[in-house]
């Protein structure tokens, strides 16, 4: 009886991520076509529930948004680390990496516009939901995963991992900031932007050693 009862559980845990994962490509769709103004009536719509039966999932939008953030961040993540072992020569690595932070945000821009904008027009815009406030933990959520990298691979003597940390949500910031202005007014090519952040950020990091026995950084 407790092994029906488990196998019931395990079936109804897994029926629910699967339709969570549904609302969160219906989302998807909604926020690639509507950017900001992407509103919970829309995204309920577009995967044919009603708005309660959305909320029922993820509370309200801040949840939703949160959900989202993480599918999204994830993805990055992932790409992040692949850019960072792609390569062995260092100056590469950093270069391959703030392109793709640079070609994520250019292949899905009203993504990024949803993740870190709130909507243009307020009336359209959820009451009560602020971009702002979410968007920080995202941007710090990256900064702690580069920090991880740096400290793991870049030798940086004592206090090499306070100073990881302080290097990697420096670099986050001015990849996001960077990106955030070069999206907007696209006024030089992705690889000038790329190659003019690397040199800023060349100083130190040229210097350094790897960490023995880390793949390098």
């Amino acid at each position: 009886m407790e092994t029906t009862t488990t196998t019931h559980q395990s079936d109804q845990q897994r029926s629910a991520d699967q339709r969570r994962r549904e609302l969160l490509e219906a989302a998807d769709r909604v926020v690639l076509r509507d950017g900001p103004q992407a509103s919970m009536n829309a995204i309920a719509a577009e995967a044919g529930i009603t708005k309660p039966i959305l909320y029922r999932h993820f509370g309200d939008k801040s949840g939703l948004y949160r959900a989202l953030a993480k599918r999204h961040t994830d993805a990055l993540l992932v790409a992040l680390r692949t850019a960072i072992d792609a390569s062995s020569d260092r100056r590469e690595r950093v270069e391959h990496t703030l392109d793709t932070y640079l070609a994520a945000i250019e292949a899905r821009p009203q993504v990024y516009r949803f993740l870190m904008h709130p909507a243009e027009d307020p009336q359209q815009s959820e009451q009560g939901f602020d971009v702002g406030l979410h968007s920080a933990p995202l941007l710090r959520r990256l900064g702690e995963e580069l920090a991880k990298v740096i400290a793991e691979r870049v030798d940086l003597g004592p206090g090499g991992d306070e100073l990881a940390r302080i290097w990697s949500h420096g670099i986050v910031g001015m990849m996001h900031g960077a990106g955030d202005w070069w999206l907007g007014e696209r006024p030089c090519s992705r690889q000038q932007l790329v190659t003019s952040l690397a040199d800023l950020l060349w100083g130190r990091l040229s210097v350094a050693d790897d960490r023995p026995g880390s793949p390098g950084f």
